[in-house]
């Protein structure tokens, strides 16, 4: 219980015959007593707070830079009115700088025996759980003299998904697959590993796709066409490790790496490829095995709400092993990691032969746009030391992914914004090539 703003000011007056006339316990008590009945008034028709009832509603998971409503119920199970301010506490990364204090607080009157709803906005600026603190009700008598105060835990838990923004190019990728797939009228010639039908030779078709037999049969030359393999096995890597810490803009390389995996996942199982998922630095941070084709997305995208960087170096060994115990057959094996010089030399390049040895590599990297920038910069000579330190660590790079090819592994080496579409054409070369 507490006297409110207005009450100790009322109170501060009363002293004021006090300090002005010297001691004089009738001027005091004129104005205190009236004060202090009031009060006691107040008190009694304030709402107790701890007998309040409290429950949450609402939305669960939100993608991260969208909006999620939490509704919070208030029963007054007591005979009076409740006049009260109200602060609904979540963590601060639930909102953008700035609108926490607008967003959580709420002014709210409930007749005795109702309930009201009050919906609290989240706009979270990070990936994860969100979990909602006490809520915290001040409750005022009806001369705002007197006020009551205590908290409540009401449990609730908001995921926030990662965006995905890479779905914009989900159609186009899809689009050249049902190219791929014979869905379309133009069939691809000479590609795939899957027959898929006989149609009449027309001039520039492979002579190797010519079946002799078939046009044996025929008055004229019938080719076969093909369609890329169905039901391959895709192991999505994550590098968790302190080289996914590395900021690319506003954003950690992990994100743009989560981002790329995602685009790919979606459109690898809408080519009846199963898909699972691996996140590793030196232990296992996030697994998916053995999802159906609907449910690859919705689980990918739930698995990596959670993770964030782990700054330790990445066990290369312990990665392949697990790799390699994920996946007992032949797959194509994506790693989502760096091509930094060291981290690859030093871990991966040892132990990267058991895996092109049984499987098909893809290693997409982030590369930051800032360094290529850089070795355009001239004007001064700020600039040109500048440009010639991002043309040495671009070259590093080209080093380091022309190591990577002669080992037989696909490179993409791309910025955070196109590193999703440029997976996913690697992806569809693969398929097209007959290499998964």
């Amino acid at each position: 219980m507490a006297l409110t703003g207005r009450a100790a000011l009322l109170a501060a007056l009363g002293a004021l015959p006090v300090g002005i006339w010297g001691p004089s316990w009738t001027g005091v008590l004129a104005v205190n007593v009236p004060l202090a009945l009031a009060c006691a008034c107040d008190a009694a028709l304030a709402a107790p707070v701890r007998r309040l009832g409290l429950t949450r509603s609402g939305d669960t998971s939100v993608r991260l830079g969208e909006s999620a409503d939490v509704t919070l119920t208030v029963t007054n199970p007591s005979g009076r009115l409740l006049r009260a301010h109200l602060r609904d506490a979540w963590p601060p990364s639930s909102w953008e700088p700035g609108t926490e204090v607008e967003a959580s607080r709420h002014r709210l009157t409930v007749p005795a025996g109702e309930r009201r709803r009050l919906t609290t906005r989240l706009r979270p600026t990070r990936r994860g759980d969100r979990l909602a603190d006490r809520v915290t009700i001040r409750s005022f008598g009806p001369l705002g003299l007197f006020s009551r105060q205590g908290s409540h835990q009401v449990p609730w838990a908001v995921r926030v998904l990662p965006p995905f923004t890479s779905r914009k190019h989900l159609p186009s990728k899809l689009a050249r697959l049902r190219e791929l797939d014979g869905r379309t009228s133009v069939l691809t010639r000479g590609e795939g590993t899957e027959f898929d039908s006989l149609r009449e030779y027309v001039p520039g078709d492979d002579t190797r796709s010519i079946d002799w037999r078939a046009t044996a049969r025929r008055t004229t030359v019938a080719v076969r066409t093909w369609r890329p393999e169905r039901d391959r096995h895709i192991l999505l890597v994550l590098d968790t490790g302190r080289t996914s810490a590395g900021r690319v803009g506003d954003a950690p390389r992990l994100d743009a790496s989560m981002d790329a995996a995602l685009l790919l996942g979606a459109l690898a199982s809408r080519a009846g490829d199963r898909v699972d998922l691996l996140a590793y630095d030196r232990r296992v941070r996030a697994l998916v095995q053995g999802r159906a084709a609907g449910d690859v997305l919705p689980s990918l995208v739930n698995a990596m709400a959670g993770l964030e960087p782990e700054l330790v170096e990445t066990d290369a060994r312990g990665l392949t092993a697990t790799a390699l115990r994920t996946t007992p057959r032949r797959s194509l094996i994506v790693l989502l990691t760096t091509l930094d010089a060291a981290p690859v030399e030093e871990g991966l390049l040892p132990v990267l032969s058991s895996l092109t040895q049984r499987h098909t590599v893809l290693l997409a990297s982030v590369a930051d746009p800032h360094v290529a920038r850089m070795a355009k910069a001239r004007g001064d000579i700020d600039a040109v030391y500048e440009a010639a330190a991002a043309a040495q660590a671009e070259a590093g790079r080209q080093r380091t992914a022309e190591t990577l090819r002669r080992r037989n592994v696909t490179v993409v080496d791309a910025t955070p914004d196109d590193l999703a579409p440029a997976l996913a054409d690697a992806y569809l070369a693969l398929k097209s090539a007959g290499r998964l």
